[in-house]
């Protein structure tokens, strides 16, 4: 008879059965994360990131732009993004596909680590005849827990799930190496896997660490053993830290704007601010409500408001510390917990977000790993897989729910505000997901409220008067332009916006010096210079807007507007057959009846008759009772 604590049809196929069951759980937790859109954080890592537009440029890929989004500092991260980019364009379903699978991955590879090392020596005595499944409970959970949904299905989150594959396939691989020590292919993947890691998220300098304690408390014994034995491997592990600070030193010492000191938050504030988040984290571990996309950016100032939860969190550093002297073991779990926090969740402020659940990714594993040894030491091997598959079918339904609200940003972001009313962020991005629906109207007061919540933000002031010129108030529009502008001179969309709404006003002269002030911070803005086109054309000087028109074609070659717009230029500048040819190529991109009149009236202005009753017959041919082209077909000469 087998004892309580065994898996006999586990232990049989342990590899197979266990994979295909996480595989499976992952899906039906986070499969609906393929139908999320871009949103959030994604949008300015993703599709506005030029660097991942084409393989063939690696060296722009291998350097993400450093601007605070989530690729900057790391190479790695942009160039899965630009494999995805190469399959799918700018679809999210190819790029949440990537993100299920390293998931996957990391699910695979905690099963992995947890079974051998509960296999090795120090450990195999007492859970040797139940490795398979207390690995199998521990990777089941971990990988359905609700808070993981925000890694998943927020696609530049995914710096997350690559530090989590690379970090425990390092510790992998380091307990194959112990287990075969003549065979040099597990130090070799282990330093590899650590390197990669480090040019993915910040978390994998905690590695060399954790091998090196892992080392200890399962492997050698003690440090001295464990240094004597594979001092090599550890140096090599800690080489890799190299790697990690030229990428630092070589952004200044900072992520962009996103994370570092000197970036307008106190150390201290951050850390208090701290205080309140880790206590937060591990109790969304073991109950995963209410969960929040977005947290903001404020900190603590007063430490008496997080004396309490401040003093959780003294008394748990000091029993890692205490665990890590006298029971190396449990203080591993521990210390892997704090560990991977640490360069997120400690005195090195992140301003853009100053709290965040998808930093519990891969400490929550330390979480699980306690509980799930807990349950085994109270009720056995069998109880404690059977509690697991329960608990994971229950978390997987929440996770899948959680999902779902995430596939729509309107709700995502109506959650948000409800359980974060003082945050500014949300609001101002509800607003902004309600303005691209068309619901300027609606959008309007939320803005609104956005900028009463946070009155320095530049972006919300610009979209508010985006919103208000699509409602045609373009004197308020420009007001806030303009104030977006005293926030942030350099801000050339602000610029750009400001240029159109004096248009639309009538200064014809302000909304030139206005593009052309966006067009000297950005050469390149295509709506800047698409405008800039469009007022000189209104002011007559036809030669400077078929200039910037040209442009524009030259950057957007397949834009039928813009050849239209150019042939239009070109034609006024006496320059008409070059304007025929624009206008051939635009009807080419895009046939339309009025295209087609404008293209036959120069066209009869060139003396080619024949073909402008050809574009005429074209355009009547496109809508019959196009009375316009009836009446230019009636001007044309007889034949």
């Amino acid at each position: 008879m087998a004892r309580r604590d065994e898996f006999p049809a586990l232990e049989k196929h342990p590899r197979i059965f266990a994979m295909l069951t996480i595989a499976i759980a992952v899906l039906l937790a986070h499969g609906g994360s393929l139908a999320v859109p871009f949103f959030f954080d994604d949008i300015e890592a993703v599709s506005n990131n030029p660097t991942i537009r084409s393989l063939a440029r690696m060296g722009d890929v291998l350097s993400p732009p450093a601007d605070g989004t989530g690729v900057t500092g790391r190479p790695i991260v942009n160039l899965t993004l630009a494999v995805d980019y190469a399959f799918g364009g700018l679809n999210p379903r190819g790029y949440h596909a990537t993100n299920l699978l390293l998931h996957t991955m990391a699910a695979w590879l905690l099963l992995g680590v947890t079974r051998r090392t509960l296999l090795l020596p120090a450990l195999r005595v007492r859970f040797g005849s139940a490795a398979s499944g207390i690995a199998l409970a521990v990777a089941l959970v971990w990988s359905v827990h609700p808070i993981q949904t925000e890694s998943v299905a927020c696609v530049i989150q995914r710096t997350e799930l690559l530090a989590g594959v690379f970090l425990l396939l390092v510790l992998y691989a380091f307990v194959r190496a112990v287990e075969e020590p003549r065979n040099r292919r597990w130090p070799v993947l282990a330093v590899a896997a650590s390197a990669l890691g480090m040019a993915s998220k910040e978390i994998m300098v905690a590695a060399p660490v954790l091998v090196l304690l892992h080392d200890r408390a399962f492997a050698g014994g003690s440090f001295r053993a464990a240094w004597t034995a594979r001092r090599a491997l550890h140096l090599s592990l800690a080489a890799t830290w190299l790697l990690l600070l030229a990428m630092l030193v070589a952004m200044g010492g900072t992520r962009g704007s996103a994370a570092g000191l000197g970036l307008g938050v106190p150390w201290w504030a951050y850390a208090l601010k701290q205080c309140e988040a880790i206590p937060a984290y591990l109790g969304l571990a073991f109950w995963p409500h209410p969960l929040v996309l977005d947290y903001g950016t404020d900190v603590v100032t007063d430490p008496m408001s997080v004396l309490a939860p401040g003093l959780l969190l003294l008394a748990l550093v000091l029993a890692t510390l205490a665990a890590l002297r006298w029971r190396p073991k449990l203080g591993f779990v521990a210390v892997f917990f704090f560990a991977i926090l640490a360069p997120s969740s400690s005195v090195v402020p992140l301003v853009t977000q100053t709290m965040a659940e998808h930093r519990m990714y891969l400490p929550l594993a330390a979480v699980v790993v306690f509980w799930v040894l807990a349950a085994h030491r109270a009720v056995g091997g069998r109880a404690t897989l059977c509690l697991a598959a329960a608990l994971a079918l229950g978390f997987a339904g929440v996770s899948a729910a959680r999902t779902r609200v995430m596939q729509d940003e309107l709700a995502i972001w109506a959650d948000t505000i409800a359980k974060r009313p003082g945050n500014a962020r949300a609001h101002a991005s509800y607003a902004l997901a309600l303005s691209q629906r068309g619901r300027a109207a609606e959008a309007r007061p939320v803005f609104q409220r956005a900028l009463e919540l946070d009155p320095a933000s530049a972006a919300t002031e610009l979209n508010l008067g985006t919103v208000l010129f699509e409602l045609r108030d373009f004197s308020s529009a420009a007001t806030h332009f303009r104030r977006a502008l005293a926030l942030k001179p350099g801000f050339a969309n602000a610029q750009a916006n400001l240029g159109s709404a004096l248009f639309e006003l009538g200064d014809l002269a302000g909304a030139l010096a206005a593009q052309e002030a966006a067009l000297a911070l950005e050469p390149r803005h295509l709506g800047a210079r698409k405008n800039a086109g469009r007022v000189c054309f209104a002011l007559g000087r036809h030669a400077e807007a078929a200039r910037h028109y040209a442009e524009v074609v030259a950057q957007v070659p397949s834009d039928p507007e813009a050849h239209y717009n150019l042939g239009l230029a070109l034609a006024r500048s006496a320059e008409l057959p070059r304007a025929l040819a624009h206008f051939a190529t635009a009807l080419r991109l895009r046939p339309e009846p009025g295209a087609y009149v404008a293209y036959a009236r120069f066209l009869a202005e060139a003396g080619e008759i024949a073909e402008a009753r050809a574009a005429l017959a074209a355009a009547l041919k496109l809508r019959p009772d196009f009375p316009e082209a009836r009446l230019e077909l009636e001007r044309l000469p007889a034949r």
